[in-house]
């Protein structure tokens, strides 16, 4: 589904991504992994259209998206979630998904003027899409909870549902269990497993160990930028590069 070829990022002379090729396929569960700094999240901008690569090339289903803005590379078909979930905190959990579907829309400014009726149905789709994301996630009970009121744990639900909304293929899901304890952590990967088994394709940075060997189909290990490893997860913990760059010795299988 994603093809990375010798993606590069420099910023004023230092080099954040160094020539990293790998590729995604469509219906599993890959993670990018290494210590802070690596450029993992560097990483997700070049391929979400936040940041415009140095060199290299990116292509989505057989696109060259290289260079793409953010909004088209979206209506694409990639999400981006962060590590921190920003939301408009005085409006309900409703109301801040129902902006994610706007990305579908076509209504404009005469529309809102004349309150056509091509902006009615949009309104009515953008909410219909909106419920469906939170029930997709297990929160549709919030629905109408202001944001500034809801937990750590419902705000990472939220970002992934902000991210549904979107109809997306792919979703780049930046430390989603950042934050949260251990039984909400497990709670957040079977939410990952349940993306994947209704057709979506996932890609992940994320410092939990346990938890990337137990889901991941795949593992990339960045380090100062630069691919150091790349494979199922028992190749990575036994990787003695990925051992002294990340995992340390507690991560290799007995």
């Amino acid at each position: 589904m994603l093809e990375i070829d010798a993606l590069t990022k420099q910023f004023f002379g230092l080099t954040a991504v160094d020539h990293v090729s790998t590729r995604f396929e469509r219906g599993q569960i890959s993670a990018i992994i290494g210590p802070n700094g690596a450029g993992k999240s560097t990483f997700f901008n070049l391929v979400a259209g936040t940041h415009r690569p140095t060199s290299g090339r990116i292509v989505f289903k057989g696109q060259d998206i290289t260079g793409m803005g953010a909004d088209l590379v979206a209506r694409l078909g990639i999400a981006r979630t962060f590590q921190t979930t920003h939301l408009f905190d005085n409006a309900s959990v409703l109301d801040n998904l129902i902006v994610g579907h706007r990305l579908r829309t076509h209504s404009g400014l005469w529309d809102v003027l004349i309150n056509s009726k091509r902006l009615q149905q949009e309104e009515r789709l953008c909410r219909e899409k909106a419920r469906e994301a939170l029930d997709f996630v297990g929160l549709a009970h919030i629905a109408n909870r202001i944001a500034a009121d809801i937990t750590q744990q419902e705000r990472k639900r939220v970002a992934f549902a902000l991210a549904l909304a979107t109809d997306p293929e792919l979703l780049l899901l930046d430390e989603p269990a950042g934050g949260v304890n251990p039984e909400e952590t497990a709670g957040l990967a079977a939410l990952i497993r349940k993306l994947v088994d209704h057709g979506k394709t996932v890609c992940l940075i994320e410092h939990k160990m346990d938890m990337i060997m137990r889901l991941a189909d795949k593992i990339v290990v960045l380090n100062n930028g630069a691919k150091i490893a790349e494979g199922a997860p028992d190749e990575i913990r036994r990787d003695p590069h990925v051992i002294e760059a990340y995992l340390g010795t507690d991560h290799v299988a007995v």
